[in-house]
Protein backbone atom coordinates (compact mmCIF):
# COMPACT_ATOMS: atom_id res chain seq x y z
CA UNK A 1 0.00 0.00 0.00
CA UNK A 2 1.25 3.51 -0.84
CA UNK A 3 0.14 6.63 1.02
CA UNK A 4 1.26 10.12 0.00
CA UNK A 5 3.22 12.11 2.57
CA UNK A 6 4.41 15.72 2.46
CA UNK A 7 8.02 14.60 2.15
CA UNK A 8 7.45 11.59 -0.09
CA UNK A 9 5.32 8.53 -0.53
CA UNK A 10 5.05 5.99 2.28
CA UNK A 11 5.29 2.50 0.84
CA UNK A 12 3.61 0.44 3.51
CA UNK A 13 0.72 0.94 5.90
CA UNK A 14 2.83 1.56 8.99
CA UNK A 15 5.78 4.03 8.94
CA UNK A 16 7.72 1.75 11.30
CA UNK A 17 7.64 -0.98 8.65
CA UNK A 18 7.65 0.98 5.38
CA UNK A 19 9.86 3.01 3.07
CA UNK A 20 9.57 6.75 2.44
CA UNK A 21 10.18 7.36 -1.27
CA UNK A 22 10.82 10.48 -3.33
CA UNK A 23 11.99 10.81 -6.93
CA UNK A 24 15.65 10.81 -5.92
CA UNK A 25 15.78 9.14 -2.52
CA UNK A 26 14.52 6.09 -0.60
CA UNK A 27 14.44 6.32 3.19
CA UNK A 28 14.51 2.81 4.71
CA UNK A 29 15.14 3.86 8.33
CA UNK A 30 11.67 2.83 9.49
CA UNK A 31 11.25 5.14 12.52
CA UNK A 32 10.38 3.23 15.68
CA UNK A 33 6.96 3.53 17.24
CA UNK A 34 6.60 5.20 20.62
CA UNK A 35 6.94 2.64 23.41
CA UNK A 36 3.60 2.02 25.16
CA UNK A 37 4.33 -0.45 27.98
CA UNK A 38 1.52 -2.40 29.59
CA UNK A 39 2.12 -4.24 32.87
CA UNK A 40 -0.11 -7.29 33.13
CA UNK A 41 -0.65 -9.92 35.77
CA UNK A 42 -0.44 -13.24 33.93
CA UNK A 43 0.28 -16.91 34.40
CA UNK A 44 2.85 -18.33 34.88
CA UNK A 45 4.54 -14.92 35.35
CA UNK A 46 3.57 -11.27 35.17
CA UNK A 47 4.47 -9.69 31.82
CA UNK A 48 5.16 -6.33 30.20
CA UNK A 49 4.13 -5.84 26.59
CA UNK A 50 4.32 -2.91 24.19
CA UNK A 51 0.83 -1.90 23.04
CA UNK A 52 2.43 -0.31 19.98
CA UNK A 53 3.59 -3.75 18.84
CA UNK A 54 0.52 -5.77 19.91
CA UNK A 55 -2.59 -6.96 18.11
CA UNK A 56 -5.79 -8.67 19.19
CA UNK A 57 -6.16 -11.82 17.07
CA UNK A 58 -9.70 -13.24 17.15
CA UNK A 59 -10.18 -16.76 15.83
CA UNK A 60 -13.40 -18.23 14.40
CA UNK A 61 -16.07 -16.29 16.29
CA UNK A 62 -18.45 -17.14 13.46
CA UNK A 63 -22.02 -18.31 13.10
CA UNK A 64 -21.30 -21.95 12.30
CA UNK A 65 -19.60 -22.35 15.69
CA UNK A 66 -21.44 -19.86 17.90
CA UNK A 67 -24.99 -19.27 16.65
CA UNK A 68 -28.23 -21.25 16.66
CA UNK A 69 -28.85 -22.55 13.15
CA UNK A 70 -25.13 -22.87 12.51
CA UNK A 71 -23.24 -26.05 11.76
CA UNK A 72 -22.41 -27.12 15.32
CA UNK A 73 -25.94 -26.39 16.52
CA UNK A 74 -27.36 -28.44 13.63
CA UNK A 75 -25.32 -31.40 14.88
CA UNK A 76 -26.88 -31.21 18.32
CA UNK A 77 -23.81 -29.68 19.96
CA UNK A 78 -24.34 -27.27 22.85
CA UNK A 79 -22.94 -23.99 21.53
CA UNK A 80 -23.45 -22.03 24.77
CA UNK A 81 -19.77 -22.37 25.79
CA UNK A 82 -18.73 -20.78 22.48
CA UNK A 83 -21.05 -17.85 23.08
CA UNK A 84 -19.50 -17.06 26.47
CA UNK A 85 -16.61 -15.02 24.97
CA UNK A 86 -18.95 -12.68 23.07
CA UNK A 87 -19.65 -10.25 25.93
CA UNK A 88 -16.04 -9.90 27.18
CA UNK A 89 -14.79 -9.70 23.59
CA UNK A 90 -17.19 -6.86 22.85
CA UNK A 91 -15.63 -4.80 25.65
CA UNK A 92 -12.08 -5.77 24.71
CA UNK A 93 -12.55 -4.96 21.03
CA UNK A 94 -13.78 -1.48 21.92
CA UNK A 95 -10.80 -0.96 24.24
CA UNK A 96 -8.34 -2.08 21.57
CA UNK A 97 -9.87 0.16 18.90
CA UNK A 98 -9.86 3.12 21.30
CA UNK A 99 -6.18 2.43 22.07
CA UNK A 100 -5.10 1.96 18.44
CA UNK A 101 -4.30 -1.72 18.98
CA UNK A 102 -5.08 -3.54 15.71
CA UNK A 103 -7.93 -6.05 15.79
CA UNK A 104 -7.34 -8.94 13.38
CA UNK A 105 -10.11 -11.43 12.59
CA UNK A 106 -9.34 -14.86 11.14
CA UNK A 107 -12.27 -17.03 10.14
CA UNK A 108 -12.85 -20.26 8.26
CA UNK A 109 -13.91 -19.76 4.65
CA UNK A 110 -13.29 -22.83 2.49
CA UNK A 111 -13.73 -22.93 -1.28
CA UNK A 112 -17.05 -24.45 -2.26
CA UNK A 113 -15.23 -26.85 -4.60
CA UNK A 114 -12.89 -27.80 -1.67
CA UNK A 115 -9.81 -27.47 -3.85
CA UNK A 116 -7.97 -25.90 -0.90
CA UNK A 117 -8.97 -28.72 1.47
CA UNK A 118 -7.10 -32.05 1.70
CA UNK A 119 -8.86 -35.41 2.24
CA UNK A 120 -7.45 -35.57 5.78
CA UNK A 121 -9.03 -32.22 6.63
CA UNK A 122 -12.35 -33.30 5.12
CA UNK A 123 -12.17 -36.46 7.22
CA UNK A 124 -11.54 -34.43 10.37
CA UNK A 125 -14.90 -32.72 9.83
CA UNK A 126 -16.74 -35.79 8.53
CA UNK A 127 -15.07 -38.86 10.07
CA UNK A 128 -17.84 -41.32 9.19
CA UNK A 129 -18.41 -40.03 5.69
CA UNK A 130 -22.13 -39.82 6.46
CA UNK A 131 -22.26 -36.33 7.98
CA UNK A 132 -22.70 -32.93 6.41
CA UNK A 133 -19.32 -32.14 4.90
CA UNK A 134 -17.47 -28.87 4.47
CA UNK A 135 -19.14 -26.46 2.02
CA UNK A 136 -22.34 -28.52 2.00
CA UNK A 137 -25.68 -26.99 3.09
CA UNK A 138 -26.31 -26.98 6.83
CA UNK A 139 -29.60 -28.83 7.46
CA UNK A 140 -32.43 -26.40 8.10
CA UNK A 141 -30.49 -23.29 7.02
CA UNK A 142 -29.52 -21.52 3.83
CA UNK A 143 -25.82 -21.73 4.70
CA UNK A 144 -22.98 -24.05 3.73
CA UNK A 145 -20.56 -25.39 6.34
CA UNK A 146 -17.85 -22.70 6.84
CA UNK A 147 -17.88 -21.94 3.09
CA UNK A 148 -16.35 -18.63 2.07
CA UNK A 149 -19.03 -15.98 1.69
CA UNK A 150 -21.65 -18.01 3.55
CA UNK A 151 -23.65 -16.93 6.60
CA UNK A 152 -21.89 -19.62 8.63
CA UNK A 153 -18.50 -18.05 7.90
CA UNK A 154 -19.59 -14.60 9.08
CA UNK A 155 -18.65 -13.25 12.51
CA UNK A 156 -21.52 -13.44 15.01
CA UNK A 157 -23.86 -10.47 14.91
CA UNK A 158 -23.02 -9.11 18.37
CA UNK A 159 -19.38 -8.39 17.46
CA UNK A 160 -19.43 -8.45 13.65
CA UNK A 161 -16.88 -5.83 12.59
CA UNK A 162 -18.49 -4.99 9.25
CA UNK A 163 -15.78 -3.19 7.31
CA UNK A 164 -13.69 -2.37 10.38
CA UNK A 165 -10.38 -3.86 11.48
CA UNK A 166 -8.34 -6.41 9.50
CA UNK A 167 -10.10 -9.52 8.22
CA UNK A 168 -8.46 -12.71 6.99
CA UNK A 169 -10.01 -15.87 5.58
CA UNK A 170 -8.34 -19.14 6.53
CA UNK A 171 -8.88 -22.75 5.51
CA UNK A 172 -6.86 -24.64 8.08
CA UNK A 173 -7.15 -25.03 11.84
CA UNK A 174 -4.11 -22.75 12.23
CA UNK A 175 -4.45 -19.20 10.96
CA UNK A 176 -0.79 -19.29 9.91
CA UNK A 177 -0.88 -22.22 7.49
CA UNK A 178 -1.31 -21.55 3.75
CA UNK A 179 -2.63 -18.11 4.72
CA UNK A 180 -1.67 -14.41 4.72
CA UNK A 181 -1.84 -13.89 8.48
CA UNK A 182 1.92 -13.73 9.08
CA UNK A 183 2.47 -11.20 6.28
CA UNK A 184 -0.36 -8.97 7.51
CA UNK A 185 0.92 -8.97 11.08
CA UNK A 186 4.52 -8.29 10.10
CA UNK A 187 3.48 -5.38 7.88
CA UNK A 188 1.58 -3.97 10.86
CA UNK A 189 4.72 -4.25 13.00
CA UNK A 190 3.14 -6.73 15.40
CA UNK A 191 5.33 -8.67 17.82
CA UNK A 192 2.82 -9.63 20.53
CA UNK A 193 -0.44 -11.46 19.84
CA UNK A 194 -3.35 -11.28 22.26
CA UNK A 195 -5.28 -14.35 21.17
CA UNK A 196 -8.98 -15.10 21.63
CA UNK A 197 -11.82 -17.05 20.01
CA UNK A 198 -13.00 -20.63 19.49
CA UNK A 199 -12.48 -23.49 19.67
CA UNK A 200 -9.79 -23.15 22.33
CA UNK A 201 -8.35 -26.63 21.89
CA UNK A 202 -8.48 -26.64 18.09
CA UNK A 203 -8.10 -23.52 15.94
CA UNK A 204 -7.10 -21.21 18.80
CA UNK A 205 -4.44 -23.58 20.11
CA UNK A 206 -2.94 -24.47 16.73
CA UNK A 207 -2.87 -20.78 15.80
CA UNK A 208 -1.15 -19.92 19.09
CA UNK A 209 1.39 -22.71 18.66
CA UNK A 210 2.28 -21.66 15.12
CA UNK A 211 2.53 -18.03 16.22
CA UNK A 212 4.98 -19.10 18.91
CA UNK A 213 7.02 -21.12 16.40
CA UNK A 214 7.20 -18.04 14.15
CA UNK A 215 8.60 -15.94 16.99
CA UNK A 216 5.57 -13.97 18.10
CA UNK A 217 4.92 -13.34 21.80
CA UNK A 218 1.70 -15.24 22.50
CA UNK A 219 -0.81 -14.29 25.19
CA UNK A 220 -4.05 -16.26 25.54
CA UNK A 221 -7.03 -14.28 26.85
CA UNK A 222 -8.76 -16.91 28.93
CA UNK A 223 -12.22 -15.37 29.36
CA UNK A 224 -12.37 -14.49 25.65
CA UNK A 225 -11.64 -18.05 24.58
CA UNK A 226 -13.86 -21.14 24.72
CA UNK A 227 -14.61 -24.57 23.33
CA UNK A 228 -17.48 -27.02 23.06
CA UNK A 229 -15.05 -29.82 23.93
CA UNK A 230 -14.94 -31.45 27.39
CA UNK A 231 -13.50 -29.52 30.33
CA UNK A 232 -10.28 -31.55 30.33
CA UNK A 233 -9.47 -30.08 26.90
CA UNK A 234 -9.56 -26.58 28.38
CA UNK A 235 -7.33 -27.69 31.23
CA UNK A 236 -4.84 -29.22 28.79
CA UNK A 237 -4.68 -26.05 26.68
CA UNK A 238 -4.13 -23.79 29.68
CA UNK A 239 -1.48 -26.16 31.02
CA UNK A 240 0.43 -26.30 27.74
CA UNK A 241 0.22 -22.57 27.01
CA UNK A 242 1.66 -21.75 30.43
CA UNK A 243 4.25 -24.53 30.24
CA UNK A 244 5.51 -24.12 26.67
CA UNK A 245 3.97 -21.49 24.45
CA UNK A 246 3.21 -18.24 26.25
CA UNK A 247 1.06 -16.64 28.91
CA UNK A 248 -2.56 -16.53 30.07
CA UNK A 249 -4.41 -13.36 31.12
CA UNK A 250 -7.97 -12.13 31.75
CA UNK A 251 -9.52 -9.36 29.65
CA UNK A 252 -10.56 -6.88 32.43
CA UNK A 253 -6.92 -6.43 33.40
CA UNK A 254 -5.93 -5.82 29.79
CA UNK A 255 -8.76 -3.32 29.29
CA UNK A 256 -7.69 -1.41 32.41
CA UNK A 257 -4.05 -1.34 31.29
CA UNK A 258 -5.02 -0.10 27.82
CA UNK A 259 -7.13 2.69 29.31
CA UNK A 260 -4.27 3.79 31.58
CA UNK A 261 -1.87 3.76 28.64
CA UNK A 262 -4.21 5.88 26.55
CA UNK A 263 -4.64 8.36 29.40
CA UNK A 264 -0.86 8.72 29.70
CA UNK A 265 -0.58 9.46 25.98
CA UNK A 266 -3.13 12.28 26.09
Amino acid sequence: MKSRQADGILMGLDPSQGWKVTADHVDMTRPAKKLRPLMLKADPQSISIDASKAALLIVDMQNDFCTEGGWLHSRGIDISPNRAPIAPLKNLITACRDSDVPVVWVNWGVRKDLLNISPSLQHAHNPSGNETCLAQPVPGTRSEVIAKGSWGAQVVEEINPGNKDYQITKHRFSAFWDCETDAVLRNLGVKTLLIAGVNMDQCVMTTLEDASFLGYDTVLIEDCTATTSPKFCVEAVLYNVKLLFGFVIKSPMLIKALAQSTDRDQ
